[in-house]
């Protein structure tokens, strides 16, 4: 049995009620059915960095739809709880809705004049105070909040912002470069070892890339950011490479590594860099 798609006025009333289809026992898809909070969470993740690249390539198209993918998550989370008895999309509205309300008192309640850099650092205070409302046991932290489930690289720099609010820091960059130093040589230590012990140097290769993020942190540059330039980069580097061989009718598997290398050095001086 098919039904007709919801035919809402309201775009976001249409969404949900397109969302509720899917997920109807009789009428559904089989798919949306059997998915749960767990199973939806890759692809929430997924989405979130597709929105990153529309907005880094400037596209306004895709970020429209990638936005609508995103809200798409939303909904989905919403309807999975709501069909256990749970919260709705209207729950997780108002939440947020009263969320930004609370933090942004000088918007709402009690104007003081507040530059973006106040407001930053009011929002954290807003931020730390809400936590402690939470804390129903064990002791608080000044790490409590920050998701485990964040990629490595933001998860390195919110604890490592989060300690420096309390004074867990260093002052001067270059106290982070010979950070950096020390854990190299202990990393070269490792790798030059008799008897090479991979948990170890895993270990230290975790706190060269910590530290990584910390000197990015100093010099006021964004870690993630910075890595998907270098990203970017290697990826038209590499096409470079494989076009260039291409024209040639050869492919890279079939090319030495001298030979990639020399293209690799030409796509760096060619106009496109």
């Amino acid at each position: 049995m098919t039904l007709p798609p919801p035919d809402h006025a309201d775009p976001v009333q249409r969404l949900l009620a397109i969302m509720a289809r899917l997920r109807d026992p009789e009428t559904g898809c089989p798919w949306d059915l059997e998915q749960s909070h767990a199973t939806i969470v890759p692809y929430t993740i997924e989405e979130a960095y597709e929105v990153a690249d529309a907005v880094a390539e400037g596209d306004p198209q895709a970020l429209k739809e990638e936005l609508g993918d995103l809200l798409l998550q939303v909904v989905f989370q919403a309807q999975i709880s709501q069909d256990a008895g749970g919260f709705t999309f209207a729950d997780v509205a108002d939440a947020i809705a009263t969320k930004m309300i609370r933090r942004h008192p000088h918007v709402f309640t009690a104007p003081d004049g507040r530059d973006a850099e106040g407001q930053v650092a009011a929002w954290e205070v807003i931020k730390a105070e809400e936590r402690a409302a939470k804390a129903t046991e064990g002791p608080s932290s000044v790490l409590d909040g920050v998701a485990r489930a964040l990629p490595a690289l933001l998860r390195a720099l919110k604890l490592q912002k989060r300690a420096a609010r309390v004074g867990f820091d260093w002052t001067d960059p270059n106290d982070v470069f010979d950070k950096l130093r020390e854990e190299l040589a202990e990393f070269e230590t490792e790798f030059t070892a008799p008897t090479r012990d991979t948990a170890r140097l895993e270990d230290e290769l975790g706190d060269i890339l910590f530290c990584a993020v910390n000197l990015a942190r100093h010099l006021n540059i964004d870690p993630e950011a910075a890595l998907r330039g270098t990203n970017a980069k290697f990826d038209r580097r590499f096409r470079f490479i494989e076009t260039t061989l291409a024209r040639e009718g050869r492919s890279v598997e079939g090319a030495s590594l001298a030979e990639m290398e020399a293209l690799w050095q030409a796509a760096k001086g060619d106009a496109a860099e």
